[in-house]
């Protein structure tokens, strides 16, 4: 199946994954200028935006190389926020040579347990869909996940991302239940850090979860190609709380500026 996606612009090749409360609307506030310089690609990953859920268990990276192959993207600069962080660790394990260089805001990564708020957090959002209480699962979400420079309208934005997402897995959960099987499951793949040797730059925010937090440290003292740049504004969503940061921050590391992190 192929991943539901656009793609624009020219120039070197760029693909956003993106986070597990999204769909790539999330890039919007961001696409117009990287397009000016890029050929930018964003799928929506299985179960979000406009990607269904199906049956059959699969491996989210598969899927990114597979639409990579679709768009003609031999590598790429790869940019993944938390969920899409995850899957572009694990396009450079399973799929080296498709990643040129990674940039991974808030990202997740499995071989790190969760925190207590991460916890908490999971199990409030169990109990919320458990009771068919929909509404009030979304609104956690976007209470969690955005940093406190998010406005109402992207509060309202993320609000219509999650809305779906959960619409589509509730009903693939649905399914499953009539036909007597599983809904399909991302397989796990194992990231071995030492492996990957790519330019990476890892983005976390000081308003985020305490996991993210560790997630970005971690990940930082493993890679070997790795630096580490902290937002003092930013929530696990930086590229929807703060476009106007946001961008020119991308557009600087994309283009390779040696004076992006310069004080």
């Amino acid at each position: 199946m192929l991943l539901a996606h656009d793609i624009a612009g020219t120039g070197p090749h760029v693909v956003l994954l993106h986070a597990g409360v999204a769909d790539r609307n999330m890039w919007d506030p961001v696409m117009h200028g990287l397009t000016q310089v890029f050929r930018v690609l964003r799928p929506d990953l299985r179960g979000f935006g406009e990607t269904p859920l199906p049956a059959e268990d699969y491996v989210d990276a598969d899927d990114v190389a597979e639409v990579m192959d679709a768009c003609g993207m031999d590598d790429a600069v790869v940019v993944g926020n938390s969920l899409g962080g995850r899957v572009a660790l694990e396009l450079a394990t399973r799929h080296p040579a498709r990643v040129r260089e990674l940039v991974l805001l808030s990202p997740a990564y499995p071989d790190l347990p969760p925190s207590d708020a991460l916890h908490d957090f999971i199990a409030r959002e169990e109990t919320l869909l458990d009771a068919g209480d929909l509404e009030a699962a979304v609104a956690l979400n976007v209470d969690t996940w955005l940093g406190p420079a998010a406005d109402d309208d992207t509060r309202a934005a993320l609000a219509r991302m999650q809305h779906r997402a959960f619409d589509i897995q509730l009903a693939a959960e649905a399914d499953a239940d009539v036909r007597g099987a599983a809904v399909g499951t991302p397989r796990p793949v194992a990231v071995d850090l030492d492996q990957i040797h790519v330019p990476t730059l890892v983005v976390s925010g000081a308003h985020d979860l305490d996991h993210f937090r560790a997630v970005a440290e971690r990940l930082v003292a493993a890679l070997p190609s790795a630096e580490h740049l902290d937002l003092d504004w930013a929530g696990h969503l930086p590229t929807l709380e703060n476009p106007d940061a946001i961008e020119p921050l991308l557009l600087d590391v994309l283009r390779d500026d040696p004076t992006v992190h310069a004080p």
